[in-house]
């Protein structure tokens, strides 16, 4: 799939950005973060944004990944593979009381709505880039009752993915190909006045001949901003062609960015070479990006002066991707 699918391997906000001061002296904030165990397995650990106090919270057969925090901090959903399937998990924030909130197919990227009771996701069949066959699912996590979120016909036609919803809870921002190719789309909770918030400047890589995509929106916690990642897919890569070439390989990678616009649409700019986007809970985005020293992923967050890095995930494992704890 994307970068951010790909064990989500897959930001430097400009200063004219509105945020909220954070320091580097600052008390060190929590996350949740998935990377690999010391056998290979993606799994959930809670710890300070300095990589201290680090606690592993499951104990997954076959990988836990994507983790989403209830914006009242009590509890955690995330994706577990279980058996050949990919479903979705509910947690304490503690790891405990695990239970299943679906039980087949393939579901991933879960977002929890304002009210921390209800999740969005997507439900996709699979492929190599599973975003282009989705829909976007809404689900209540205390009765299970769960739907289809966009039920207009015109919309129906064209995949939806990769849904996360406003802080206000008015708006969701998601991934569709109703343009043709996939684009970052802000409508209202019914899928209503729909429209493309971040259009990049050419539709095609000049160079590589090959469509530019947009994947992974996130919400900026005041729901001012969307940060998202734009470039060549990984499918065009030698590891999915079955074609050797290095050389097209690094060119793709090389396209890899995030950028951040207002949710507007105005004021699009480059943040940074990376992927997988969030934002600290005080403002400011994060990237993270292949690193040949590390073994594995490097994850900057940016800061009031210059970007620092986040040591979360220990070198040489995968990355399965990470959320903030809200403040209180």
């Amino acid at each position: 799939m994307t970068s951010g699918f790909k064990h989500v391997v897959s930001l430097f906000l400009l200063l004219s950005f509105a945020k909220v001061g954070a320091t580097d002296d600052a008390a060190a904030r929590e996350l949740i973060v998935s990377h690999s165990d010391e056998i290979g397995v993606l799994q959930l650990y809670r710890m300070k944004e300095d990589g201290s106090d680090r606690t592993q919270l499951t104990q997954s057969e076959h990988g836990a990944r994507m983790p989403a925090i209830s914006p009242d901090a009590k509890r955690i959903v995330y994706v577990e593979q279980i058996n050949y399937g990919l479903v979705l998990r509910l947690s304490a924030i503690d790891g405990k009381d695990a239970r299943s909130l679906t039980e087949t197919g393939r579901n991933l990227v879960p977002s929890w709505l304002p009210d921390s009771k209800h999740v969005v996701w997507m439900k996709t069949k699979g492929g190599k880039d599973p975003s282009h066959d989705s829909e976007i699912h809404l689900m209540n996590t205390e009765t299970g009752e769960s739907r289809r979120l966009f039920t207009d016909p015109e919309q129906l036609q064209f995949s939806n993915a990769m849904p996360v919803v406003s802080p206000t809870g008015d708006q969701i921002a998601f991934v569709s190909n109703r343009s043709g190719h996939m684009r970052i789309w802000v409508s209202r909770l019914d899928g209503s006045e729909a429209r493309i918030v971040s259009p990049p400047e050419s539709d095609i890589h000049e160079e590589l001949k090959l469509p530019i995509e947009q994947k992974v929106p996130a919400w900026s916690p005041d729901g001012k901003w969307i940060a998202h990642w734009e470039g060549v897919e990984m499918v065009y890569m030698s590891k999915f062609t079955g074609v050797e070439n290095r050389e097209r390989d690094q060119k793709i990678a090389a396209t890899f960015h995030v950028w951040v616009a207002r949710a507007d649409g105005s004021n699009r700019r480059k943040s940074g070479r990376g992927d997988d986007p969030t934002w600290s809970p005080d403002g400011f985005v994060t990237r993270a990006f292949p690193d040949q020293k590390r073994g594995g992923p490097k994850i900057m967050v940016e800061m009031k002066d210059e970007p620092k890095e986040l040591p979360l995930v220990p070198p040489r494992r995968h990355f399965g991707r990470f959320d903030w704890i809200p403040d209180p």
